[in-house]
């Protein structure tokens, strides 16, 4: 962790915000979320998400790679938890999990690692003696409530402390009208992977204040990554003694408690996940001060709550605010905190989701700062600096022909380190300026327009200098010199994943697509492009470079303001002019070497791309207004399918190839507002809301979702859907 990731997580410690935003007071908070407390205009955000669930093995998502429980974290943590189900009585007194992250991979660490048992002068407590408990979750915090019986209630509440522990808090009052005394213990087992090497991770062991998870050394790419460094490990903020037997351990507390009628006591302790001993010292002053003052570490979590709250929901409209946190609280669950290579902290695109749990990609995180910064504009600006971290430089020893370029995805192990998820054979599009003026635009923070601006016309010309092959101002989608792009195949799959589109009908080989090399001054290969200039990509970059002119006019850079405006105009005009046809109204990718544009490959989608940019001219816009709204054509049950309803290709189901991506659903509705055709966008957006599968009930956010039923597609509690919900739950404001 560097120190702007340190300065990050003290401030959000300390329940201060960063980045020039003024401090809510941790004291001036009165109890309990904003949710909890009825009044005019009270919308309750109870369970926005079903977070219920209890694991039976160790592998979550068993026959497929989603996780089918909801899981909740905070701050940045790698592991996080959830409720038990109703009736499930051998996880009653706990919370689900931990889920935690061997480095790239989600792994269940137990049903429930740390279960709470009570007596009363020396007899066990029926936790469901008065009737079923409640389990609920609120913004932030997940809780428990049951009534023992005799005038004895329960409640427990997880919530996050730091960046590596949660605080969990098990209140007891007793209610009747005699005095009561109370013994405490705790039990949990570990749930083991089913095969070796990972079955042999992981190692109990009790300590002085709880007990520990040790975790040996496995190096499985694809499976299961540790360095034998990893501590899972439970503190308790009173005296207590841990016995262990193979697999499960049990602790006491050291003294029993005498509850008075009337009176209360909280047994308080820690959960914490590292990955190494120089994480586990940063992180103990906190742990120290969570289990000294939990009252304190309480309010400020809840008060970081409510204003995340309050930011996500302001100018929403009233039906739709329970979505809004919804996003909020996916996107939350995403963060991970600076580790291993990943050196700010990002939003991963899906926790739920095996093969996106442990990593961050470029273009997600451009969509998803978008999002965050309406509630946390620092880390929004952590996100952006976790990709330009790994930005490639001129003096590169593999690859200095690819500088400025920003990889496609990096994980807490780069290829050097063994991690097979690391990609570097293809970029993604690029907005990045976007991204870093929207941010701006909520921060105020100049100083990051002055840190990001070199970094960002870096990318600009790496686009140009590796991706336009004919060097006539339109770039192409493709492929880095890499040793997994070894053969024309394998560059035209990286070509199509740069354009994050990737099965998409556009991209076919069938259809005729093929990759031509690149070449620098001295001859020698930089790069490879797919046969086809892409109209979202130039719109991505006319739209770029006019944010980049923004950028530099607010840096007091007026002559590179005047010469980047002018090179958006140029572009701008290249898409308008080459990429439209107006026997169809609607934009398509145009074919190198004079071959006219792929009308036959159907309309897809990023057609709508330049109404959002503004490359369009007024009439253009008119004409793919008129397919967006079309029935036949974008305006199915749920809109924006990737692929019009019309082409050959359409297939609802198939990834790129029909489903609804709500990143282009942003895209094709911002268009329409941006051409006066708002009415349009809000009727489209509202039946997308209503009708997309879970977005206004208790389910999931998806990756995305089938055009023509709503139905949940591919991955569950997914970032960048999440993201652009924000904004356009407001109408782009």
């Amino acid at each position: 962790m560097n120190s702007r990731s340190r300065a990050l997580a003290v401030a959000l410690l300390s329940g201060t915000l960063v980045a020039g935003l003024t401090a809510v007071p941790a004291s001036s908070a009165p109890p309990g979320p904003a949710a909890d407390r009825p009044g005019a205009g009270h919308i309750d955000y109870a369970d926005v998400l079903d977070r219920h669930g209890s694991p039976t093995v160790a592998l979550p998502g068993v026959g497929g790679d989603n996780n089918p429980v909801n899981v909740f974290a905070d701050r940045g943590a790698w592991h996080a938890y959830a409720l038990p189900k109703d009736g499930d009585t051998a996880a009653y007194g706990g919370f689900t999990g931990p889920l935690y992250l061997a480095q790239e991979y989600p792994w269940w660490l137990s049903k429930a690692f740390s279960r709470i048992r009570l007596t009363d002068s020396g007899r066990p407590l029926d936790l469901a003696a008065g009737g079923p408990p409640r389990f609920t979750s609120q913004p932030g915090r997940l809780l428990q409530s049951y009534d023992l019986g005799r005038g004895l209630r329960l409640t427990l509440e997880l919530r996050f402390s730091s960046q590596r522990t949660a605080l969990v808090r098990a209140q007891v009052r007793n209610t009747g009208r005699e005095s009561r005394t109370l013994g405490a213990g705790w039990t949990g087992s570990l749930l083991r992977p089913a095969e070796a090497p990972m079955k042999d991770a992981p190692a109990l062991r009790a300590t002085a204040r709880g007990v520990d998870v040790d975790f040996a050394k496995v190096r499985e790419t694809w499976e299961y990554l540790t360095d034998g460094t990893e501590r899972f490990e439970i503190t308790h903020r009173e005296p207590v003694r841990t016995t262990v037997d193979g697999d499960t351990y049990r602790t006491e507390a050291a003294a029993p408690v005498t509850l008075r009628p009337g009176g209360s006591h909280s047994f308080d302790w820690s959960e914490s996940y590292t990955f190494t001993a120089a994480e586990r010292a940063r992180d103990a002053a906190a742990v120290r001060s969570a289990l000294t003052r939990p009252d304190a570490a309480a309010r400020s979590g809840d008060a970081r709550w409510r204003r995340y709250v309050d930011s996500v929901t302001r100018g929403v409209p009233k039906e739709q605010r329970r979505t809004a946190v919804k996003s909020l609280e996916t996107l939350v669950t995403n963060w991970r905190g600076a580790a291993g290579s990943i050196e700010h902290d990002g939003i991963t695109p899906s926790l739920s989701y095996k093969w996106f749990a442990g990593g961050v990609w470029s273009w997600d995180t451009w969509k998803q700062a978008v999002g965050t910064a309406r509630f946390e504009p620092a880390l929004a600006q952590e996100q952006i600096r976790s990709m330009f971290d790994h930005q490639i430089r001129a003096d590169s020893v593999r690859r200095p022909q690819d500088a400025g370029m920003i990889p496609d995805a990096i994980f807490y192990n780069d290829t050097s380190q063994g991690g097979g998820n690391w990609n570097e054979r293809n970029s993604k599009p690029p907005l990045a300026a976007w991204s870093v003026w929207e941010v701006f635009t909520r921060s105020g923070d100049i100083r990051f327009l002055r840190e990001m601006y070199p970094k960002l016309t870096a990318y600009q010309a790496w686009w140009y200098r590796n991706r336009d092959h004919d060097r006539n101002g339109l770039a192409e989608y493709g492929a880095s010199v890499d040793p997994l792009n070894a053969t024309p195949e394998d560059q035209r799959l990286a070509a199509a994943w740069e354009s994050g589109m990737d099965n998409a009908p556009r991209f076919d080989k069938e259809l005729g697509t093929a990759v031509l090399p690149n070449t620098g001054p001295d001859g020698k290969v930089v790069g490879y492009s797919v046969n086809q200039e892409s109209v979202d990509l130039n719109s991505y970059l006319a739209a770029d470079q006019g944010y980049l002119a923004k950028i530099a006019g607010e840096l007091g850079k007026s002559g590179e303001a005047k010469r980047w405006t002018e090179r958006s105009r140029a572009t701008h005009t290249a898409v308008r002019e080459q990429m439209y046809d107006p026997a169809s109204g609607w934009f398509y990718d145009k074919a190198l070497g004079g071959r006219g544009l792929l009308t036959a490959r159907g309309r897809g989608i990023e057609g709508a791309v330049p109404l959002w940019s503004g490359s369009a001219s007024k009439a253009q816009a008119g004409a793919v207004r008129g397919k967006l709204v079309d029935p036949a054509e974008f305006a199915t049950a749920v809109p924006f399918p990737t692929v019009s309803k019309s082409s050959p290709y359409f297939a609802p189901t198939r990834y790129w190839r029909g489903p609804v991506w709500l990143d282009q659903a942003y895209f094709a509705q911002g268009g329409l507002r941006r051409y006066g055709y708002g009415r349009d966008a809000d009727v489209l957006m509202g039946r997308l809301v209503a009708r997309a599968g879970g977005l206004s009930g208790n389910g999931p956010i998806m990756e995305n979702y089938d055009p023509t039923t709503g139905a949940p597609l591919n991955s569950p509690n997914f970032s960048w859907s999440a993201a652009l919900l924000l904004p356009m739950l407001t109408r782009g404001e």
